[in-house]
């Protein structure tokens, strides 16, 4: 069996916990941050689990995680 590729988009947003969840951060952080409130940004610090519909397709991109 090759090796496999890890999709490069995936590995810088996404990491796996111990029990197999896939953890992920928000978006909306990085600009245009004037006209959103304090406490909207105070959430999107917080970081997230990705849905559990999705987290079969992140982790094939990620198999070495």
């Amino acid at each position: 069996m090759p090796k496999l590729k890890t999709h490069s988009g995936a590995k810088k947003r996404f990491k796996l916990t111990k029990n197999g969840l896939v953890k992920r951060s928000h978006a909306n952080k990085s600009h245009i941050l004037t006209k959103k409130n304090t406490k909207r940004k105070r959430g999107l610090r917080q970081g997230a689990y990705a849905d559990v519909t999705n987290a079969s397709a992140i982790k094939r991109m990620i198999p070495y995680k």
